[in-house]
């Protein structure tokens, strides 16, 4: 393991230390020890990707995870992705140069995490997964771990305070790894998120914590009695977010559109 990749799993472990986590790995045995792997977890907190890059015993093998390029941005996560390597995604834009890169990581026998939804899960349940996941393991012939994480949520995610719950057990359960046999696309998607969807029933199933009476239930999704969104609910407050996010980007190019104008007259 390279020197920057340990300085920065230490920072994380420091950080997941001071909130006293209870961190629970089963099955980690299930990663291959040697040759390319695609690591494919649900998503429900923005810690997630440090928990499966850092949850594997020593000594872990190094994981390159694919992470939004708007936390590179920030001075102090983007300093921490980049120590770990981790490699970024332009998810409104062009996202070729960053399969490019997990291939190349792949192809040099490394392991690659991403998550297959493409964004946290308001309601803590799967999304539906998207079809990179497999046609990424296909191009160099990897096995897939699928992975559930669940309690990552209580520390920090999305539409929720940052105010970590401390003390909070988080599970990580990597599945067997496997390759996908349906003939299309679509299924062998389908395929992986239904090997994440039994992971995550599982670590839902033997969580040892429980949660309060409404609303500190907010953790616990709708079907498990919690007062988290519906997923319908979830998808709407997804897509509306979406929209506004085109909107602010389509109203940001125009002004800078109009600035170019303003700046060719005055030139001219």
């Amino acid at each position: 393991m390279s020197a920057l990749y340990r300085f920065g799993s230490s920072l994380f472990l420091a950080g997941f230390r001071a909130l006293r986590v209870d961190l629970r790995v089963v099955g980690h045995e299930h990663v291959p020890a040697t040759g390319p792997v695609v690591l494919a977890s649900n998503h429900i907190s923005y810690l997630d990707f440090a928990f499966v890059v850092l949850a594997p015993p020593a000594p872990r093998r190094e994981v390159r995870f694919l992470a939004r390029n708007d936390f590179f941005r920030n001075p102090v996560t983007g300093f921490l992705l980049r120590q770990l390597g981790q490699i970024p995604v332009d998810v409104h834009g062009d996202a070729l140069q960053a399969a490019a890169a997990a291939q190349s990581v792949l192809e040099d026998g490394e392991v690659v995490g991403l998550h297959p939804e493409g964004t946290i899960s308001p309601s803590f349940v799967p999304r539906r997964g998207k079809s990179g996941v497999v046609r990424l393991a296909d191009s160099v012939g990897a096995p897939i771990v699928p992975v559930a994480l669940w309690g990552s949520q209580r520390l920090l995610t999305k539409g929720r305070p940052a105010r970590p719950t401390r003390g909070a057990v988080v599970v990580v359960r990597y599945g067997e790894a496997f390759r996908p046999t349906a003939r299309t696309t679509m299924l062998r998607t389908q395929e992986v998120m239904e090997r994440i969807g039994a992971e995550l029933e599982r670590a839902q199933t033997s969580y040892p914590q429980r949660p309060g009476p409404p609303p500190e239930d907010w953790w616990q999704p709708a079907h498990l009695g919690g007062s988290a969104p519906t997923p319908e609910e979830a998808e709407a407050a997804i897509r509306a977010q979406n929209e506004a996010r085109r909107r602010a980007r389509e109203a940001k190019g125009a002004a800078g559109a109009a600035d170019a104008r303003r700046t060719a007259g005055g030139a001219a």
